[in-house]
């Protein structure tokens, strides 16, 4: 028999191992919802807000490396859709909007809340495509899928409303098998790129996430090349702590001692990342870049050559064609001291003591008490730069917005990694800010009875855009919060709630709330502190 688009939409989605999507009950997606109601493969997760579906799929995205799908109505709905997919989009997460759309017959009037969403998304998606007969609709979902799995990229397909219902003979098939062969580069290939790293006399190595899989070849790279190794925030983790060569970050939030020796240096190696942290780097260093998609990774990168391959595979060739470089002890010497002298300071910094609690002191408290394998979801701004700073991170996952930097991405993202990932520790480090964007969705954790422990820097105060303000000597208007009891608000949407006051009570309330089954949330009483490398 015969099965409607809506129908054929989640067989397909099935196929290409989607799980759940999330999003806002509408009007033009009611065709879509109540096929879902009829089946059990798909889940459908509901929010408070489009913008959290869109975050959810991203942090999903980001998680797992698959597809992730949202959905929306028109109009508003699809619209309020846009933050999250713009943390998508800057962060090169696969993700698929579908979005409702006006009936056919109305496409291109004055219908209330038509608009052409093609034009509406087309800033943030690679692909995007309004279904005009019921027979395309697994081309284009296949269209749409293998467009953001290959490219890492967003992509969006509009329905319109009488469509969903309408029956087509078209059956749901899956995407084709792509094997991928061993290494495609041989020692030869990478001569130039090893000829001009034997050039260096002060090299460093700048990872990312994209360097994972490399990390202990990497390793071997910089004691070889007599590197220094800096990380992004996504890349912090990647290496132990007692790396010799490990000066951890680098940029805002990173070891302030690392720009000092950045600065100097003569030839760059990127392995895995797109990020290139102005103002704390050489001006006249050779760059190389390594990335699986090279064409869209030098993002304002320099770079004079360029590697489209896997870190993995192109790393350990690097180093046998080293094999007997002459490295340069005096800077190995230096950037193992400035290793060392931020390795005192960060750890002097997390014994900060004071009521309210220093920043410093509570990462170091969360550092203290989080699980090595636990997924930690980081909002944007002030909480953002101390992790960074002065959390020394193990075996944890860190979720969080890279280029887009938009507040309100930590709560759903816990929420997304708690459903994808139910037997991880999650925990969600959050500023008050961020947190009262996406404080409704604290009813969605509750709705699922969700493991995960919010932690809120509560400082009463956009302690970032303060700091920013400060620096340049300007006058502050609208930085200082007017927040409820967050204690309070947790309880009354069937959270747990603690409260932290001071340095000497919390790391035992953190390993309360920790074990504490359910949702959690922990109302820390946060200081608020200048942060140090702030500028303008």
């Amino acid at each position: 028999m015969n099965k409607t688009v809506a129908e054929v939409t989640l067989d397909q989605l099935s196929l290409l191992g989607v799980k759940r999507i999330y999003g806002v009950v509408g009007d033009a997606i009611i065709g879509l919802l109540d096929a879902m109601a009829t089946q059990d493969k798909i889940e459908f997760i509901p929010v408070k807000h489009e913008s959290v579906a869109a975050f959810m799929a991203s942090a999903e995205a980001k998680l797992t490396g698959k597809l992730a799908v949202c959905t929306a109505t028109m109009g508003p709905g699809a619209t309020n859709l846009l933050n999250g997919l713009g943390d998508a989009y800057s962060d090169k997460a696969p993700v698929l909007v579908i979005t409702g759309q006006a009936p056919r017959n109305k496409i291109g009037t004055d219908f209330q809340q038509y608009v052409d969403q093609q034009e509406l998304f087309k800033p943030f998606v690679a692909y995007s495509a309004n279904l005009a007969s019921e027979d395309a609709i697994v081309d284009l979902l296949q269209k749409a899928a293998q467009t953001s799995l290959q490219q890492r990229a967003v992509t969006h397909l509009s329905i319109p409303k009488d469509l969903f219902q309408v029956k087509t003979a078209v059956e749901a098939r899956g995407l084709p098998t792509v094997l991928e062969g061993t290494a495609s580069f041989q020692i030869e290939d990478l001569t130039e790129v090893t000829t001009l790293m034997k050039t260096a006399s002060k090299p460093i190595i700048l990872a990312g996430a994209g360097a994972k899989k490399a990390t202990s070849a990497i390793e071997e790279l910089a004691e070889t090349w007599g590197a220094g190794i800096l990380t992004s925030l996504g890349g912090k983790g990647l290496f132990k702590e007692s790396t010799p060569c490990l000066l951890q970050g680098i940029g805002e939030g990173g070891n302030p001692h690392a720009a000092e020796v950045f600065k100097e240096a003569d030839v760059v190696l990127l392995v895995g990342v797109t990020w290139w942290p102005e103002g704390y780097v050489p001006q006249n260093a050779r760059i190389i870049q390594i990335d699986t998609n090279f064409a869209t990774a030098h993002k304002g990168v320099p770079t004079e050559l360029g590697v489209n391959g896997k870190a993995e595979q192109v790393v350990p060739l690097l180093l046998q064609d080293l094999a007997g470089y002459q490295k340069n002890s005096a800077w190995k010497t230096q950037v193992e001291e400035a290793k060392a002298k931020w390795a005192d300071q960060n750890e002097e910094e997390g014994q900060i003591t004071g009521s309210p609690i220093h920043p410093s002191r509570i990462v170091r408290a969360i550092e203290r008490t989080v699980a090595e394998d636990a997924v930690i979801t980081l909002d944007t701004g002030d909480i953002t730069v101390w992790m960074n700073r002065n959390f020394r991170q193990s075996q944890q996952s860190v979720l969080f917005s890279g280029y887009w930097r938009s507040m309100g991405f930590g709560l759903p993202a816990a929420i997304t990694a708690k459903l994808v990932q139910p037997e991880k520790q999650v925990i969600a480090i959050v500023g008050d800010g961020g947190l009262q964007m996406t404080l409704a969705d604290l009813l969605t954790a509750t709705r699922y009875n969700l493991d995960i422990t919010v932690l809120v820097f509560n400082n009463g105060a956009l302690q970032m855009e303060s700091d920013k303000i400060q620096a340049a000597g300007d006058r502050e208007l609208g930085t200082q919060l007017t927040n409820p009891d967050f204690v309070q608000v947790a309880k009354a949407c069937g959270w747990t709630g603690f409260r932290a006051e001071t340095d000497s009570e919390l790391e035992s309330i953190l390993e309360e709330a920790i074990h504490t089954t359910g949702p959690v949330l922990v109302d820390i009483y946060t200081e608020q502190a200048f942060f140090p490398e702030t500028e303008a």
